[in-house]
């Protein structure tokens, strides 16, 4: 029996199954996140999280691939990549691969010494990019990521508690398409973590367990802690809160993200969108690389 709280109810394997696979239609189809035809590319780190949000896109029989971007943190990142490959290959589906290193010329670890910003910074920066890219780039619609309940709760606090209004306006389960944007989606955002977790043990798939070794200190962990703590006193807080802001008040911080979006220019370097002459991407990987902008062109 796996028990959920915040819904007060007890599942049985088959209809767990059920519940999980119902949510993430449900997500999709509330949030109007894939329209037919859509190609759809899901951003797969090895993690349960990404490989069971790929699972359940396949189930739910969507036109679905994975990508995997390569870090370059030591043996975390060579492990990752494994176990994304192994489920790729267990179930005849296609995963690319795209390395920092290999492809771009610098790592997260090396980025984060050099310009002095934390590895987690470089890390999403990089991963906004490359998934939004290789996309764009290579025909697909919709970008996927296993962002989940407790993710999305968490990130909400730090955005209130700081009152970020431009990114409280993007913080969406869907993120629209624009010039230089593909649209990008968060079909996990009514499960959990424990959620997902069962998700793979259930279906048999073998995942990344270990956190990264450059998240420790993340402000995100400590905002996990306080809501983990709401939860287990009061459970169902974190969808509360989560799922009232959108419903409430996301459309008050919205203009914000709108305006923002309508001010973007292209990156000379790469073409992706950006508030000034050269994005924030190609500066980092100047920095990280030390190959000067414009040698490659």
């Amino acid at each position: 029996m796996i028990d959920i709280k915040r819904h007060n109810a007890g599942f049985c394997r088959d209809h767990f199954l059920v519940h999980c696979r119902e949510q993430v239609r449900r997500a999709i189809h509330d949030h109007k996140m894939v329209e037919p035809g859509d190609r759809i590319v899901v951003a797969v780190s090895g993690g349960k999280d990404s490989l069971a949000l790929w699972d359940l896109l396949v189930g739910l029989e969507y036109d679905v691939d994975g990508l995997y971007l390569g870090l370059g943190i030591g043996e975390y990142s060579g492990e990752s990549v494994q176990f994304a490959r192994k489920y790729a290959s267990a179930r005849g589906l296609k995963l690319h691969e795209v390395d920092l290193q290999d492809d771009l010329g610098f790592t997260v670890p090396g980025a984060a010494s050099v310009t002095h910003r934390s590895p987690c910074g470089a890390c999403g920066l990089s991963k906004r990019h490359v998934f939004n890219t290789f996309a764009r780039d290579h025909g697909y619609d919709v970008v996927a990521t296993g962002h989940n309940l407790d993710d999305e709760a968490a990130v909400l606090l730090g955005n209130v508690l700081r009152w970020e209004t431009g990114y409280l306006g993007r913080q969406h389960p869907v993120l629209p398409s624009a010039p230089g944007f593909v649209r990008k989606v968060k079909p996990l955002v009514r499960l959990g973590e424990r959620e997902m977790a069962a998700y793979c043990v259930l279906q048999g798939i073998d995942y990344q367990v270990e956190e990264c070794p450059m998240a420790e200190g993340n402000r995100h962990l400590g905002y996990k802690e306080v809501l983990n703590a709401l939860e287990e006193r009061s459970p169902g807080s974190k969808a509360s809160f989560l799922f009232g802001f959108l419903e409430r008040a996301h459309a008050q911080f919205a203009t914000v993200a709108v305006e923002e979006r309508e001010g973007l220019s292209a990156c000379i370097e790469c073409g992706s969108p950006t508030t000034s002459e050269i994005c924030a991407f190609c500066r980092l990987r100047e920095r990280a690389s030390g190959v000067s902008l414009g040698e490659g062109r």
